[in-house]
């Protein structure tokens, strides 16, 4: 692998980073608000503005973005209205979502938040759910008892789901049915120093987990939970990771401010990797 690239700085708390073919890197700031896109030559633009606490991002096959924060809503590159795909239920606990992903059908599978890790709200730290949205647009409960959800993604044969619980400063894995349901939770790794955060998954089975709380960094464990490598960046808060460019060998490391002077200091970070990363699918749930 190259040496850590920095492509960019000034941002609250970076999150939801992703690539888009024939646009760039997009991402979000959970703090500040607004979802960015950094293109290819280095130039940064804003994609939409004003909203935070989006966590997590996928690319919707008819154009536009699914987002996450206090729901699950799609956002056209266009322009227009917000379509809520899930809506929060603050009575039931459930109080917005954090990292989302999507299986090769295009479902979408959300993390459901029962506190804010970042906005003080003044409840305790609550376990909530993993939901399912299907491609028929309604949704549905397939794993309880994530005590803090973060990071998701699918082994390179989709039959395995990996899933960041950061509280319990774990990695878990779940074996996938063809409808989508998840087998038990199990655990996968355990993050040797700050908490699991963004994840994303290599051609090779490899798991790539941003370690965020000090973590300084992205830690590599090979498919069987072994800890296989572990990437530096100059930035304590590692908060999420992806994989882009042409050949899907371009990895991205996003972070935030925590942990260095001033509040706007979360980066974007770039190397080269030996091996590409697994094809996101895009959303295809009912808009």
């Amino acid at each position: 692998m190259s040496e850590v690239e920095r492509l960019t700085e000034g941002y609250g708390l970076i999150e939801g980073p992703l690539w888009v073919p024939g646009r760039g890197l997009m991402f979000s700031d959970v703090l500040f608000g607004g979802v960015f896109c950094l293109s290819p030559d280095g130039q940064v633009d804003t994609v939409f503005e004003h909203r935070k606490g989006i966590g997590g991002m996928a690319l919707h096959a008819d154009g536009g973005l699914v987002v996450s924060g206090r729901n699950i809503g799609y956002k056209p590159f266009a322009g227009g209205d917000t379509v809520t795909l899930l809506e929060r239920d603050e009575a039931a606990g459930l109080v917005g979502f954090n990292d989302i992903t999507t299986d090769a059908a295009g479902r979408v599978y959300a993390g459901g938040l029962g506190s804010s890790p970042v906005f003080a709200d003044g409840r305790e730290p609550a376990s909530e759910k993993l939901y399912l949205i299907d491609l028929d647009g309604t949704s549905r409960v397939v794993a309880e008892d994530v005590k803090l959800t973060n990071g998701l993604g699918f082994s390179p044969d989709g039959k395995t789901l990996y899933h960041s619980d950061s509280l319990r400063r774990g990695v878990f894995c779940y074996a996938v049915e063809d409808d989508g349901s998840l087998g038990p939770k199990q655990l996968f790794a355990q993050t040797p120093k700050g908490v699991p955060d963004g994840l994303v998954v290599s051609v090779d089975g490899c798991v790539w987990v941003a370690l965020a709380g000090g973590g300084q960094g992205v830690a590599v464990f090979n498919a069987a939970g072994e800890l296989q490598n572990h990437i530096d960046i100059p930035h304590p808060m590692c908060t999420s990771v992806c994989f882009g460019g042409d050949d899907g060998q371009d990895l991205y490391i996003v972070s935030g401010s925590e942990g260095l002077d001033g509040d706007k200091r979360g980066g974007v970070f770039k190397l080269r990797a030996d091996v590409a990363g697994v094809e996101v699918a895009a959303a295809r749930v009912a808009l």
